[in-house]
């Protein structure tokens, strides 16, 4: 990872000060977009919900507080994270897209203005423990705040005294930080990069560990769904408008980008796939413009809902289309998931599924890689595993396609490789 040092916002180079600004924008819109839906009272009121709310898989907070307190608290969220990345002089990377992206998306169900800071207190503790710069992890701080549902359990989902509530949500979600950065440096080679979602495994791991805690001591919380649904008319061509600005904008910075999408459309997209430094940022944008709208094309002619869980789906590939998702490699993987509707005893207007088809992609390096054939069996199989795979962490990790994706990337690569292999000789 680069940095420039703690150069700050104001004295940061042009090309660092307007990918700030594209960072900081984003998070602006999602906040003035929240404050066009409902009333201050009535955010705040729609805040306090979603704070206080145990909110592991599958909580929308557009149900839980409302829609305009959901699109602030992802807001909020986003620019706070963003200044993290201004103050500690953070060279923005693709890496450093999808992770704000992937905050901001997790934001609408699962993340929220309370329950991140304990997992990244966590991260931070671990390098002040290991005498390395909090700048060396900040990356798995933030995709580790997939776990920060455990916070919130602990501290809203039991019956016990505030103080004793507190304390055990903030030591669960410090302890859970802490065991997340050497664990995800070692689990990358499980799944040798072609799960995009890495971190996503790793927090599959540690919440399958603190939940068989859990429920060895009776802390069973109960499986759930809020889903929210009418919000189409409104969402969809939001979506749409919001993808295609994407593109304009990138094509507006760079004409001469557009040609090198063709390079950056053959690329497998495995980790480290890094696009914003391959191909430079406004090629990168338009990538990120052009995958958003295939996924929100796909969910809508698929029949399925706009609400917090799908939109955060949406832009978590915007968000991975800076560091591997391409209009190219995740189609398969999607046609993978609609093959399985056929064949299998759901629908892709599942809740579920719905969610299970967006953040598939992770997979995108498979079809990348080794074609599109793979990457359909790769969408088709992992749309099985995903479904029962979240026994194991009760919905605790916010990344359970990442979870999944490690375990159908760990499998299936290794006898892709050894088929290829056996084709050349």
């Amino acid at each position: 990872m680069k940095a420039t040092g703690k150069i700050g916002f104001e004295k940061a180079p042009v090309g660092e000060r307007g990918k700030l600004i594209f960072l900081f924008s984003f998070g602006a819109a999602l906040c003035l977009f929240g404050f066009s839906q409902a009333s201050v009272p009535e955010i705040i009121g729609g805040l306090k919900r979603i704070l206080t709310e145990p909110d592991y898989l599958i909580s929308d907070y557009m149900s839980v507080g409302g829609t305009g307190a959901a699109f602030v608290n992802s807001g909020l969220v986003t620019v706070l994270f963003t200044s993290m990345l201004a103050f500690l002089g953070v060279h923005i990377r693709g890496i450093s897209i999808a992770s704000i992206f992937t905050v901001a998306g997790f934001s609408f169900f699962g993340k929220n203005l309370l329950n991140v800071w304990f997992i990244l207190a966590g991260v931070w503790l671990y390098a002040r423990v290991q005498k390395e710069p909090f700048l060396k992890f900040i990356y798995i701080a933030f995709f580790g705040t997939a776990l920060s549902p455990i916070v919130s359990q602990l501290m809203f989902g039991f019956h016990f005294p505030p103080y004793i509530r507190i304390f055990l949500g903030a030591a669960a979600g410090i302890s859970a930080g802490f065991l997340l950065p050497p664990l995800a440096a070692a689990f990358l080679s499980v799944h040798h990069g072609y799960n995009l979602y890495n971190v996503g495994f790793t927090a599959g791991m540690v919440g399958t560990l603190y939940v068989s805690v859990f429920k060895s001591h009776g802390f069973i919380a109960e499986s759930r769904v809020i889903w929210s649904t009418g919000h189409n008319a409104m969402l969809a061509p939001l979506c749409a408008a919001f993808f295609l600005l994407f593109i304009i904008t990138g094509i507006f910075l760079d004409r001469e980008s557009i040609p090198s999408l063709r390079s950056l459309w053959r690329n497998s997209g495995r980790l480290i796939a890094d696009f914003v430094d391959m191909f430079d940022f406004p090629a990168t944008l338009i990538n990120m413009g052009a995958s958003g709208l295939l996924a929100t094309g796909y969910l809508y002619f698929s029949g399925g809902d706009f609400n917090g869980p799908t939109l955060g789906g949406l832009l978590t590939i915007a968000g991975f289309s800076a560091m591997g998702k391409t209009p190219v490699n995740i189609t398969p993987i999607l046609l993978g998931v609609m093959l399985g509707s056929v064949t299998k005893t759901w629908s892709l207007t599942d809740p579920p599924i719905q969610l299970a088809a967006l953040f598939s992609t992770t997979l995108a390096p498979i079809a990348g890689e080794f074609g599109w054939m793979a990457g359909v069996l790769a969408g088709y199989i992992h749309s099985s595993v995903v479904l029962n795979v979240g026994v194991l962490h009760a919905g605790f990790n916010l990344y359970n396609n990442g979870f999944a994706g490690g375990m159908v990337a760990a499998i299936l690569v290794p006898l892709l490789e050894a088929f290829r292999g056996r084709e050349k000789r």
